[in-house]
């Protein structure tokens, strides 16, 4: 019985430390948190579909560079396309280009201390965003920098889902084909992306360039009106709440990870109700633990109320992006899950351009044809087993 009372101790010890870590330093965070919703830009916008295309696009940009060239990763990966894109960094950087690479410390984390090694021998300045910090360690492990920006010489830039590694070629015979979107950016919007990199690097070395002419020299205005977002784990959802209310006819949701939780649930009934269409677009496959099961409470409710549910199964679909009607198109780095809402730090852009929005409408619908709908009576059939881990993921979805 001692035994069990002082199990009993620890474990409620244990629980208390976590909230307390948690909350505590979310309210830190959230104190110096930077949310900022850039202004409306007149930008030149290409939207990459696959890895191949966009790691031939971004790399000959990398090698035509001049000046500098600020990257920021969630994730580089340990393989072969990864070398190859750091050697491209170093090989750069050994020419008299300023090189900064940005990479979050958990994402990053199978990078070997020798890779960093070599490429600060190279002369690439390669920093950590995000390193566990104390007192707040279990708040510090979970709060990660999502954003993916590149910027070259100030004048292009790159912002979207996709990172650095073999599977977003599609060479991971456990995830196959791999669906994402990203987009290179010329004209006004890449002062803000710049903006966003150097202020990011601000938070990690308190190197402040913000102000440094030489990064943001003048751009043109291109043709597709656009403004980014910037969220710190607050804010992300009430844009998203907005976007949903603003709806008439139609809204199209594609993400890997649908964990809306309760608010945005709502709303998304509301629309429903009053006569838009709402069609989600989800993975069949996962490629985290319990997100899958995390999803299915939530579509329970939908399902009856009517929305359409795909699950993508030519592939991997880690795709983020939101239309609403023909006038709103959202793509960035964040998911439509919680942890995107009140956990990492993310950038999307907003754009708004009919022409574009009709193409991306256009491509997402040739992918519902590469994807099976779930019905009511599929999810009714759910086992014993799947609905005893979404009672488990709904209790973790936060952190998911």
């Amino acid at each position: 019985m001692r035994l069990f009372f002082i199990f009993s101790f620890i474990i409620v010890a244990i629980i208390f430390w976590l909230y307390l870590d948690y909350h505590l330093g979310r309210k830190k965070h959230l104190l110096r948190s930077k949310y900022r919703q850039y202004p409306s830009r007149k930008s030149d916008i290409t939207l990459f579909t696959d890895g191949e295309s966009l790691y031939k696009d971004l790399f000959e940009h990398i090698k035509n560079s001049k000046k500098s060239i600020h990257v920021l990763f969630f994730i580089i990966q340990n393989d072969t396309i990864s070398h190859e894109f750091l050697s491209l960094l170093g090989e750069k950087a050994s020419q008299g280009v300023e090189v900064r690479l940005l990479i979050d410390y958990i994402g990053c984390s199978k990078l070997s201390k020798k890779t960093i090694a070599l490429l600060k021998e190279k002369g690439v300045r390669v920093v950590y965003s995000h390193k566990l910090k104390f007192p707040y360690l279990f708040y510090t492990l979970q709060a990660r920098n999502h954003r993916k920006i590149t910027v070259l010489d100030g004048s292009i830039g790159y912002l979207g889902g996709f990172n650095i590694g073999k599977e977003y070629l599609g060479q991971d015979p456990k995830f196959g084909f791999w669906r994402d979107f990203h987009l290179k950016i010329t004209g006004e919007g890449v002062t803000d992306l710049q903006t966003q990199f150097l202020t990011d690097w601000y938070d990690s070395t308190g190197e402040n360039d913000l102000q440094e002419a030489r990064y943001f020299p003048a751009l043109s205005a291109g043709k597709s009106k656009q403004m980014f977002i910037s969220t710190y784990g607050e804010n992300l959802e009430n844009h998203f709440l907005s976007f949903i209310k603003d709806a008439r006819s139609e809204i199209i949701i594609c993400s890997p990870y649908f964990i809306p939780g309760k608010n945005i649930l709502d709303e998304l009934l509301a629309a429903i109700a009053r006569g838009v269409k709402v069609k989600v677009l989800v993975p069949m496959n996962k490629d985290h633990p319990l997100v899958k099961e995390a999803s299915f409470p939530y579509f329970g409710p939908l399902l009856l109320a009517g929305c359409e549910i795909y699950r993508f199964y030519h592939g991997f679909f880690h795709s983020k992006m939101i239309v609403i009607d023909d006038h709103l198109c959202d793509i960035g780095t964040a998911n439509f899950d919680k942890r995107s809402f009140y956990l990492n730090d993310e950038m999307n852009c907003l754009i708004y351009d009919r022409e574009f929005i009709q193409d991306v409408k256009q491509f997402v619908y040739s992918d519902f044809k590469r994807s099976e709908i779930l019905t009511y009576e599929y999810y009714k059939r759910r086992s014993f087993l799947h609905r005893g881990k979404e009672v488990f993921a709904t209790l973790v979805s936060h952190f998911l």
